[in-house]
């Protein structure tokens, strides 16, 4: 940390939240991204209640565009609108809403897609999300491009047929099944790290005795 930097709030459960989600990734794998993929959709159905005006409408591309710049600013980060068409956006960002720290869990890039995805697979009944750059592999911005119809001009995560919480619902009700599967991966988290404590235990005695 330099000397201009103040730990603050922000910058503590920034570096927490990164800590987890890097250990939580290392212990189960591919799984944790999926989580976050989950976590990202139901939250930004949750997100859209405080800019819906339209009760439920479509948006427009420009609207779109504005609000998920506004809620990304809104919670720390510094993005932009870089490019608004009528089958897709583009916005960019010079700086994360976790900050640098980002950079010890990419995989968090995941929660960025699929709040953008997510969003426009119900305003516009289908989003694909590229993150063409992105801080957390080390680029000097993001630049993220989502599209409100299938296409084949870039890759990317694609989101449509997301079920949607009915009216004076809670989006983080999770079913039982995904509860179940949660507890499963943790469970296997639990004894990975477990049985590394172990082998550290192991290896003191063993130099110890040397």
């Amino acid at each position: 940390m330099t000397k201009e930097t103040k730990l603050t709030g922000v910058i503590f459960l920034s570096k927490l939240i990164t800590q987890y989600a890097q250990l939580h990734s290392r212990t189960i794998g591919k799984s944790a991204q999926e989580y976050i993929r989950q976590i990202g959709i139901r939250t930004g159905e949750w997100i859209e209640t405080f800019y819906d005006e339209n009760n439920g409408l479509s948006w427009s591309p420009d609207q779109y565009a504005e609000i998920i710049v506004d809620l990304k600013n809104s919670i720390g980060g510094h993005f932009t609108i870089s490019e608004v068409h009528p089958d897709h956006v583009v916005v960019k960002a010079t700086g994360c809403p976790f900050g640098e720290v980002v950079q010890d869990a990419p995989h968090l890039c995941n929660m960025t897609s699929s709040v953008f995805g997510g969003i426009a697979a119900r305003r516009f009944g289908y989003g694909k999300v590229s993150l063409r750059k992105r801080i957390a592999l080390g680029h000097s911005g993001c630049e993220v491009a989502i599209y409100f119809e299938p296409n084949e001009t870039e890759d990317g995560d694609e989101y449509k047929d997301l079920p949607i919480t009915p009216k004076n619902g809670n989006p983080f009700e999770w079913e039982e099944e995904t509860i179940n599967a949660l507890h499963a991966e943790l469970e296997k988290s639990d004894k990975m790290i477990c049985a590394l404590l172990e082998e550290i235990e192991e290896l003191k005695k063993r130099v110890n005795n040397e």
